[in-house]
Order: structure tokens, then sequence, then C-alpha cells
């Protein structure tokens, strides 16, 4: 895993974490936890998000969605991995979050990345998939279905379910990685 380590590390070293926070919070910006966004959301852990990007192996020309955008940084970080020949589509509900991580992916320069509101009643974006790669920093209580049909053959999908880090890979069949123990704002 060694290349994808050094991917990772070079993508957060291009998106620093301090850009994709409010102001009081930026003085925190190398410290290791999550760090409150609004509404009850937060910017995630940097060694979980860097954990979840590995677990994710994003190549260069992948499409890839991500379900919990918060303040755009993961779709940032991804837009680093997939480069200028993929895409990066993130998904927020929280309209105040929608704006504020809409404006950080821009000043990010990233025109293959944007961040968009969630369509209420739908997880993910079915009219736009499939997705090599999703990747989801929000807890859901079970496996969505309609995440994972929303996969491309091949697809990896990694996600908090019920605690533990789930690594979900499509080819030929789904196979289900369970994995360590995490903490997320739930899924929604």
């Amino acid at each position: 895993m060694g290349a994808v380590d050094d991917r990772v590390a070079d993508a957060m070293r291009r998106a620093a974490r301090k850009n994709f926070l409010p102001p009081d919070q930026r003085p925190s910006a190398g410290a290791d936890r999550p760090l409150p966004l609004s509404h009850g959301q937060t910017n995630s852990q940097p060694s979980t998000v860097a954990e979840m990007l590995r677990l994710l192996d994003v190549p260069e020309g992948a499409s890839a969605l991500d379900v919990g955008a918060g303040s755009g940084w993961t779709t940032v970080l991804l837009a680093h991995l997939v480069g200028p020949s993929g895409s990066v589509l993130g998904l927020e509900l929280v309209p105040e979050l929608v704006d504020f991580g809409g404006a950080n992916v821009a000043a990010a320069g990233v025109p293959w990345a944007r961040v968009e509101a969630a369509e209420a009643g739908a997880l993910g974006r079915p009219a736009q998939a499939p997705f090599d790669r999703i990747l989801v920093s929000a807890m859901a209580r079970e496996l969505p279905d309609e995440l994972v049909a929303q996969l491309a053959d091949p697809g990896v999908l990694v996600i908090p379910v019920a605690g533990r880090m789930l690594r979900v890979t499509r080819g030929g069949g789904v196979e289900v990685r369970r994995l360590g123990y995490y903490r997320f704002v739930p899924l929604r």
C-alpha cells in the first residue's frame, strides 16, 4: 500500500484542513480529532480520513461520490486523487454546509469536483451512477443497498456502519470486509 499511502499523504498536504474549517476552528486544524462545523456536523479526524482514503484506493481518472461532503475537505482530497481526468460529486444535506463546502471546493481550484445538495429522500445520486468509488463520512445503521447499487463493477465503497468501518468491493459480486471501530455523525 506504499504508493497509495504516498498519494493520500500528498493529497492531504495539497488540501490543508484549515482551509475547510470555520474561522474559529482553524487554530485547531492540526489536532487529530473531529472539529465542529455547524448544525451538529463535524470535519472528520485527519487520521480517520486518511485511513478511509487508503481503503478506498482511488485511481486517477475515477468517478467518485462523496456522501456527507460537509466542509468540502474530503471532496477536494478525492479530487486530488482522481486528478483532472476524473470527477468528484460531493453531496450534503445541510443547506448552509452545501454553500460552505461548495465555496471551499471552488476556492481549491479543482473544477472536476463540486458539492451539491443531496436530494430529499434519496441516498447518493442514482441518476449519475455508477461511481468507481464512494466515500461516506456518516454512520449508517446498516449497509445501504442503494449505495451498493450505485457502485461500478469494479468499484469500492468505504462506509462506517453500526460502529465498524466497511470496505465494500464490487467485482463480479459484492464482498464486504469489516474493519476497525469508528464513530461518526449519523447518516440521514
